[in-house]
């Protein structure tokens, strides 16, 4: 919910920010390795996030490096057409929950 949330709040905010001169964009990562998720990838629902990696199309979590470069574009000049934009970045796991293998 909080990413929804967020992602609807950024493409508000783009129109008004737009008129200032700036981009606004969210990045709603998956699992990203991080002590975190390592705690959670081996605790009591360990099971169900390994599951789930292993059936999305990349078949692994992500990593706090490639979240960087998702937003190493998005302040780069390479960028300046993306606002308003919520960019997913979960290896796949939500194509697979809604077409794919993890689909309930």
């Amino acid at each position: 919910m909080s990413k929804r949330a967020n992602a609807l709040r950024v493409k508000a905010a783009a129109v008004t920010w737009g008129e200032r001169g700036a981009r606004n964009n969210c990045i709603s990562p998956g699992i990203i390795i991080t002590p975190l998720a390592r705690d959670e990838l081996t605790g009591p629902r360990g099971e169900g996030y390994r599951a789930m990696l292993e059936g999305c199309p990349v078949g692994r979590a992500g990593t706090p490096d490639e979240v960087a470069t998702v937003g190493e574009l998005l302040m780069s000049p390479a960028g300046a057409f993306i606002t308003g934009s919520d960019i997913l970045m979960d290896g796949g796991v939500t194509a697979s929950w809604f077409y794919g293998p993890l689909r309930p």
